[in-house]
């Protein structure tokens, strides 16, 4: 993806992408939560690839050169990626305190890039990843989120596939991201789609039956979440800086904290706010920097 060279300043239009970018994202752990509940882990991820790949199969191509990073991105970010996440909010009840611990796949991506790479960071960045993982390891201590310590773990499973595939797209530079979704959704529901079932033959044999208001949660996270939310950034990108596009995304977490709170009912303690600012300024202070850093590459 190429940057232009002469970034505009940010029109009307712009913001309001961002805020439907934040939306999206910030609300698509709500509609992931209830598809796990009213459907089941493999097979909500599974339907949830396969409208992914619907969406985006024409874009479905080989890429000469680059197919060996799109298989792997696809079984990694498509399949197991959602493995994870899925079973997480399966085991838990208070989703807010997940969405934290989701946070950890930017610190995860930067200490991938310090070993694959050979990148070299400064004290900043280093104290970012730092507070990352102390807000997190402060809900364990939270008794409202204690409870939660087995779909925290499988969260932070899931943060460090994230940052393995994030680490994988930058070999993916200049491939259409319509593309790498068409792949991510074939690999995705090939990978969910046999785990399912074998696990979940039930639920797979009544994917027919299912009522339309279930079948919407499934579409607002594939359609809003991924293509609208990642279509979003992809605009954005391609118009003004990535130091000052990525930050933006850091309103999305916040949202899912407390519409998870909102919508579900779950307690917002002190120690989980104290936890999730320490660990949102870390992941601010990473991504921050980050980009100012790709920007004067």
């Amino acid at each position: 993806m190429t940057q232009a060279s002469s970034p505009r300043g940010f029109t009307l239009h712009d913001f309001l992408v961002v805020l439907v970018m934040n939306v999206m994202w910030g609300l698509n752990i709500i509609a992931v939560k209830m598809a796990v509940m009213a459907i089941s882990p493999l097979t909500a991820g599974f339907l949830r690839q396969a409208l992914v790949l619907l969406v985006c199969g024409t874009w479905l191509k080989i890429v000469p050169g680059r197919m060996r990073a799109l298989t792997a991105l696809g079984i990694l970010s498509g399949g197991v990626f959602y493995i994870l996440v899925n079973l997480s909010l399966a085991v838990s009840d208070n989703v807010g305190a997940l969405a934290i611990a989701g946070q950890l796949g930017v610190p995860f991506s930067m200490i991938l890039a310090i070993i694959i790479f050979r990148e070299r960071i400064r004290l900043p960045r280093m104290a970012g990843i730092a507070l990352s993982f102390a807000g997190v390891v402060l809900l364990v201590f939270d008794p409202a989120a204690a409870n939660e310590i087995p779909g925290l773990a499988l969260t932070a499973g899931a943060s460090f596939i994230w940052a393995m595939g994030s680490i994988i797209q930058r070999y993916l530079i200049g491939v259409p991201v319509l593309t790498i979704y068409a792949w991510i959704g074939f690999w995705g529901s090939i990978v969910l789609g046999l785990l399912a079932w074998q696990v979940e033959p039930r639920a797979m044999a009544a994917i027919p039956d299912l009522p339309l208001h279930t079948l919407g949660w499934v579409a607002f996270s594939a359609i809003g979440s991924t293509v609208i939310g990642q279509g979003s950034m992809s605009y954005l990108l391609q118009r003004h800086p990535i130091s000052i596009v990525t930050p933006l995304t850091l309103a999305a977490p916040v949202i899912s904290v407390f519409a998870a709170a909102y919508y579900f009912g779950t307690p917002l303690t002190a120690l989980m706010l104290t936890g999730g600012g320490i660990a949102m300024l870390g992941v601010a202070i990473v991504t921050i920097r980050t980009a100012r850093a790709g920007d004067n590459a």
